[in-house]
């Protein structure tokens, strides 16, 4: 069984910056493609940025050159460096963890960009 927890969500000014945190236990994190989730009100869970085991990242084309997701194999984290935020960027974030066909989730964060 694989657990997540998130943390580093908060409340930042537009254009300001945050970084969340996923730490994963329960498996060898390497063997993890980890993922970045996130659902505002009312809206359907996105995906933002996908980081392969091979280190292979990929973002969603609304957070493209703002976003950046990395994985330290040694501290079983990921992360997700948010810059140049917006108030569009409102929302419950998500950790995901797929192995094989088994997804885990972690508990959500809340990021808030208002002024």
């Amino acid at each position: 069984q694989v657990q997540l927890v998130e943390s580093g969500g908060g409340l930042v000014q537009p254009g300001g910056s945050l970084r969340l945190s996923c730490a994963a236990s329960g498996t060898n994190f390497r063997f993890l493609v980890m993922k970045w989730y996130r659902q505002a009100p009312e809206q359907q869970r996105e995906l933002v940025a996908i980081a392969t085991t091979g280190g292979i990242t990929n973002y969603a084309n609304s957070v493209k050159g703002r976003f950046t997701i990395s994985r330290d194999n040694d501290k079983n984290t990921v992360y997700l460096q948010m810059n140049s935020l917006k108030p569009e960027d409102t929302a419950v974030y998500y950790c995901n963890a797929n192995l094989g066909l088994q997804s885990y989730w972690g508990q959500g964060t809340q990021v808030t960009v208002s002024s």
